[in-house]
């Protein structure tokens, strides 16, 4: 018989090599990888750059909103904003704390960053309910009881407390049992009830007693409150009564739900 072919002994040949030899990447892929790689570190050192090291992003004004008595200059002296530093470095919670901190005015601050050259400050300013004299001055007290600031004349439409508990014999017990700071928390319960329109009305908050409080309107006019519950039932009850006996001299909402006017 015949011989294999020399065709056939190649294909013998090649079925009895070994197994496949593994291949490795090639060098294109290689050496974009590393590209990919090295373009990656310099992209993140480029951007680290133009946020801190470059001139183009840095603290050059900021701006204050929304001030009332304070003005721009003191709240932007106040918060020591890095004018000049990079922009993406500014501690936003440390110009919050601070103005808080020395600015007792300042109920709240919102600090933000205005891209590219900006810092901005927008400032709620307390709200006094309530004026408490001290030594020829007078203290404003805001609707939760903060004392935030001293000025030299009473401002215009905000009541003066009238602590009669402290000058009546009659009503110095509750006086040794509440106390003075008791009483005047009380009284600004009170005057942080009153609608916006009564409590421009309002002149003083009378304190004899913790549960005798009573308001001194214009015109003579005068409104017995009771305690400092209840406060919004009041505020609603006297608005009522207010409206339907426009020319009665006295009011009387101690109770809610059972008002009276009188006089007129």
């Amino acid at each position: 018989m015949a011989g294999p072919t020399v065709a056939e002994r190649g294909e013998r040949q090649q079925g009895s090599s070994g197994p496949p030899l593994l291949r490795r990447p090639g060098l294109p892929r290689l050496r974009t990888i590393v590209i990919l790689a090295v373009a990656v570190v310099l992209l993140g050192a480029g951007s680290v750059w133009v946020l801190y090291g470059s001139p183009w992003l840095r603290v050059e004004r900021v701006s204050v909103a929304g001030t009332r008595i304070l003005t721009s200059d003191q709240v932007r002296r106040t918060s020591e904003a890095p004018v000049g530093a990079p922009l993406v470095s500014v501690d936003t919670g440390a110009i919050e704390a601070r103005l808080r901190r020395k600015m007792p005015r300042i109920d709240t601050v919102e600090v933000v960053r205005a891209w590219p050259h900006g810092i901005g400050l927008k400032v709620t300013e307390r709200a006094p309910v309530l004026l408490v004299r001290r030594n020829g001055e007078f203290v404003e007290v805001d609707d939760e009881g903060v004392r935030f600031a001293t000025v030299p004349k009473a401002p215009k439409n905000i009541p003066v407390l009238d602590l009669a508990a402290s000058r009546s014999d009659s009503a110095s017990a509750s006086l040794r049992r509440f106390g003075t700071d008791r009483l005047t928390r009380a009284a600004v319960r009170v005057a942080g009830a009153l609608p916006a329109a009564v409590l421009h009305e309002t002149g003083s908050v009378k304190v004899r007693s913790y549960d005798a409080i009573s308001l001194q309107l214009g015109g003579g006019r005068t409104v017995d409150w009771g305690s400092g519950e209840n406060g919004r039932a009041k505020a609603r009850a006297l608005t009522a009564l207010m409206k339907a006996a426009p020319n009665a001299r006295h009011f009387d909402v101690a109770v809610p739900t059972a008002p009276v006017s009188s006089g007129s």
